[in-house]
């Protein structure tokens, strides 16, 4: 065979192709690539970053909201309480002694419910009761029926006019306790001075 030319393969011989390039597959377990992982990052850096803003300025809105204003302390009990004098009798306890009772009301006007833990007044010859006995309470916006009994003990301690006689009755609610002495007016200075004169003879 003469000539120029590509070689003919001979009989029964064939032209080998060559293989193909093998084809990457990826594999399960195999990181994943760094371009995808800093994707991730950023977008969790995104939302932690939202997050704490929305925390900060919740924050912030919760610690400069309006604040309301303080509640108003509940008044002084001798600001509320009010006492009147309504009748009296003389009449004699069951040792003969002559004694003078008197019913009052005593009414709460507002605030806090007052508790009364004393009544007494001021002539050291009396000796005081009431009925009912210290303590009570009374409610706001009610008002209690009192009986005073006043028994003369020491007639040379009781003078003999009784001028502007006043009870001290001690009051007590939520905001304090005080003694406050509390003048029942003329007609109950002038029924008090009668009941003495009979109690002690001419004082």
């Amino acid at each position: 065979m003469s000539g120029v030319g590509p070689v003919e393969p001979g009989e029964g011989t064939h032209v080998q192709q060559p293989s193909p390039a093998p084809r990457f597959t990826p594999q399960r377990g195999r990181p994943a690539p760094l371009g995808r992982l800093l994707g991730r990052h950023r977008r969790a850096a995104v939302a932690a970053g939202a997050a704490a803003a929305l925390l900060a300025g919740g924050g912030y809105l919760y610690a400069t909201r309006p604040q309301p204003p303080p509640a108003a302390a509940p008044p002084y009990p001798s600001q509320v309480v009010d006492i009147r004098y309504l009748s009296e009798t003389v009449s004699r306890d069951s040792a003969g002694a002559a004694a003078f009772r008197f019913d009052i009301t005593l009414s709460v006007l507002s605030g806090p419910p007052v508790t009364v833990t004393a009544i007494t007044q001021p002539y050291a010859g009396l000796f005081v009761t009431a009925s009912p006995a210290p303590p009570f309470r009374t409610e706001a916006g009610s008002s209690r029926k009192v009986t005073i009994t006043l028994r003369a003990t020491d007639c040379g301690k009781i003078p003999g006019n009784a001028g502007l006689p006043f009870l001290d009755v001690t009051l007590r609610n939520t905001r304090a306790i005080q003694t406050h002495s509390f003048i029942l007016g003329s007609r109950y200075a002038l029924d008090l001075s009668h009941a003495l004169r009979a109690a002690c003879g001419t004082i």
